[in-house]
């Protein structure tokens, strides 16, 4: 091989090889979305304290906007790291729980498929004990809407039905001294712009001009039960 040739073959084979490194497009990593940083405190306007959250239990608050709802819970046991996908195919990592036993997770309450969430009056997603009716196992988030099932031990992985990605991780960080949790992040696929377009008229009834308000200082952590009038069931 002449030394013209030579070049050319390593010049191509360098291509070839830079082609077949190279990163796909579904590959890119979501990074978490820093935002206003929210105490999470009781109906007294109390720092809540972690250790005190029943096991397996409802509980919800506003975050990262005044409008838009998330789910708090304590899972009874760790949650451990997972690696998880966007509609987008963009990869992220979940951190998993925090806590004294790792097992406080929180997620957006708006469905990934049809942007349902819990109001005053009613949910028809909530986090389920025991399986639903067409649950495929216990300890899920379950959307009546659209039976669509997340697993909260796994990042809000999609177990069954139509959502496309998992719910978007409200991200927290444990005061261990004081044993509190403050919400400071979102981590994976946002669809608080679809929500605020699709429900414009809706949250200006529900909550006023303050919908789309940041968050900040604190937010205040309800049990569902108390917070919506009629969960429902499926």
């Amino acid at each position: 091989m002449d030394r013209r040739s030579f070049i050319e073959s390593c010049t191509a084979g360098a291509a070839c090889l830079s082609a077949g490194t190279a990163l796909p497009a579904f590959a890119a990593n979501a990074k978490p979305r820093s935002y206003a940083k929210a105490l999470l405190v009781n109906a007294q306007g109390e720092p809540l304290k972690a250790s005190r959250l029943k096991p397996l239990t409802n509980y919800v608050f506003h975050y990262p906007y005044e409008a838009t709802p998330a789910f708090l819970l304590d899972l009874g046991k760790p949650a451990n790291p997972q690696s998880l996908s966007t509609k987008a195919r963009d990869a992220y990592a979940w951190p998993g729980g925090v806590g004294a036993n790792r097992s406080v997770v929180a997620f957006s309450a708006i469905c990934a498929h049809q942007l349902v969430y819990p109001t005053r009056d009613v949910s028809f997603i909530s986090f389920r004990k025991n399986r639903a009716q067409r649950g495929v196992q216990d300890a899920l988030i379950h959307c009546c809407a659209d039976h669509s099932q997340y697993d909260p031990a796994r990042g809000a992985e999609v177990l069954s039905g139509p959502a496309s990605q998992p719910l978007c991780a409200v991200l927290l960080s444990h005061d261990t001294q004081h044993d509190t949790l403050t919400a400071y992040a979102t981590l994976g696929g946002e669809l608080f712009d679809d929500f605020f377009k699709k429900y414009e008229m809706k949250l200006s009834l529900e909550v006023g001009p303050k919908a789309r308000n940041p968050v900040a200082g604190q937010a205040v952590v309800s049990e569902l039960e108390k917070f919506c009038r009629n969960a429902i069931q499926c």
